[in-house]
């Protein structure tokens, strides 16, 4: 059964809307990382992945995916079978608008919505600390 394991926020000040998801609701951070032209901080409330971003430059492309300013970018959903999705989701008026190989596949929904679909467990690795493959962290190289 599908189900929403994730939110990606794009924010301003990082550290500051850190500090709020922490402090308010408890969240607990599991990893960050630097990839496509932001640097991401994964939360977790022990049941769904809280992404919060910060381009580098709103002129990124990924950036511009949800509109300019801080708002909620994408979320994902895990599926079983990411594959059989995809004509689903283009026989529903959706389109993929990313690569089909990446681990999360974003798609916009016939309403503009950015959303993505995932393998099983995609975001219980990140609960267990361990960033996925083509993760970039600022202070050591790409992980294999």
């Amino acid at each position: 059964m599908p189900r929403i394991v994730h939110i990606a926020i794009k924010v301003d000040d990082l550290e500051k809307a850190t500090k709020f998801y922490e402090e308010v609701f408890g969240f607990r951070q599991t990893s960050t990382g630097y990839a496509r032209g932001h640097v991401s901080r994964h939360l977790t409330d022990g049941n769904i992945d809280l992404a919060l971003m910060v381009y580098d430059s709103e002129d990124v492309e990924e950036a511009q995916l949800s509109g300019p300013d801080p708002c909620i970018h994408h979320w994902g959903i895990e599926v079983e079978d990411r594959d059989s999705y995809v004509a689903k989701i283009e026989a529903n008026g959706g389109t993929i608008i990313s690569e089909p190989s990446e681990g999360a596949m974003k798609f916009r929904a016939p309403d503009g919505t950015v959303a993505e679909i995932v393998g099983a467990g995609r975001y219980n690795k990140k609960k267990a600390e361990k960033a996925p493959a083509g993760w970039y962290d600022r202070e050591s190289e790409l992980i294999e």
